[in-house]
């Protein structure tokens, strides 16, 4: 072939209008992500972006809104134990997951409903 993937972008996960205050509680304020500014044309679009490590994830608005329950993205943590305190002090729920050979993983929900995977290699 002529062209060869190099990496992801980004990941885009999908909220309803209105929620950028709540992504940034989230995403933010309780997984510790980087909020990055949006190109000026694209502000007007709602949404907001985040950034951890190289890798971006977008908050993009739409109308009408559904939460992705089955796709989702994986993240793959180190201290997944960590992590799990940090929920409980904050009383968010999640769901752990042994069915992966070789890792530690939970599910957890954005604010929205989007399906959220956690992992950590072992």
């Amino acid at each position: 072939m002529s062209f060869a993937f190099k990496s992801i972008d980004h990941i885009q996960l999908a909220a309803p209008k209105g929620s950028e205050e709540e992504a940034r509680r989230f995403f933010a304020g309780l997984l510790g992500f980087e909020e990055v500014e949006k190109p000026e044309v694209l502000k007007k679009r709602g949404g907001v972006w985040f950034a951890f490590g190289s890798y971006q994830v977008h908050i993009g608005i739409e109308e009408p809104f559904a939460p992705a329950q089955k796709a989702h993205p994986a993240f793959e943590i180190d201290n997944l134990d960590g992590l799990i305190k940090h929920l409980h002090e904050h009383e968010v729920s999640y769901k752990e997951d042994d069915d992966l050979p070789g890792a530690k993983r939970i599910y957890m929900d954005d604010p929205f409903g989007n399906r959220i995977e956690i992992l950590e290699w072992v």
